[in-house]
């Protein structure tokens, strides 16, 4: 009986966040079918579905599509579980329609700003001509946008340290690389902040212990 329930709980989450689960599903699938391609295909493959400065002038609307829909480590559990601890929670939050906003704002306009500051590196001789043609895809932006609009589901004082938390494992990596993928993931977070105009009508902050395990009201 408990399994059973537990199982109707499970189901019962799952349905309560399709976007989330849906986007989840259709990952996994992606990244099996990585699995079965010979690693110079694959490079191949991946780089005509990525957002670099070549395809964007060539492809923009189709690449800032396909990029999110692999990932290049090839490992899907560990964002499966990232997606039902951030992604499942704002969806439920937020509702769908909102929650996707926060990730296509965070994933375009990250993409966007950080390949034109490559674009202007290499121009100015900081970074090589090959650099238009990284391979740059994956769901990292949307989901740096989402844990930041998050910040605003938890109550003070806890949001502070939450936000100073967030703010800092992605800050880190930009001053120690200077890479333009980390500077993507601090603007995602940025933007995810800018999005508290979505959250305004989505009830009070609650207390951290209480947030994580709440469904959307």
């Amino acid at each position: 009986m408990r399994a059973r329930r537990g199982l109707r709980a499970a189901a019962a989450y799952v349905r309560s966040a399709p976007g989330t689960y849906v986007w989840l599903t259709v990952l996994f699938f992606t990244t099996v079918a990585l699995h079965h391609m010979s690693p110079a295909f694959e490079q191949d493959f991946l780089r005509q579905r990525s957002t670099n400065i070549h395809e964007l002038s060539q492809n923009p609307v189709r690449v800032l599509i396909t990029s999110a829909m692999w990932i290049d480590s090839g490992h899907w559990l560990p964002y499966a579980v990232l997606f039902t601890v951030f992604h499942a929670q704002a969806e439920r939050w937020l509702g769908t329609l909102r929650w996707l906003a926060v990730c296509v704002a965070a994933h375009v306009l990250a993409t966007l700003v950080s390949e034109l500051a490559l674009l202007q590196a290499i121009h100015d001789g900081h970074a090589p001509p090959s650099a238009v043609n990284s391979l740059d895809i994956g769901v990292s932006y949307s989901l740096a946008g989402v844990m930041a609009v998050l910040t605003y589901r938890i109550a003070a004082p806890w949001r502070y340290l939450y936000l100073a938390g967030l703010l800092a494992f992605y800050a880190v990596p930009l001053v120690a690389s200077r890479a333009f993928t980390d500077f993507g993931h601090f603007l995602s977070v940025l933007v995810g902040l800018a999005c508290r105009p979505l959250v305004r009508s989505r009830g009070k902050a609650r207390n951290p212990k209480e947030t994580l395990a709440t469904p959307r009201g």
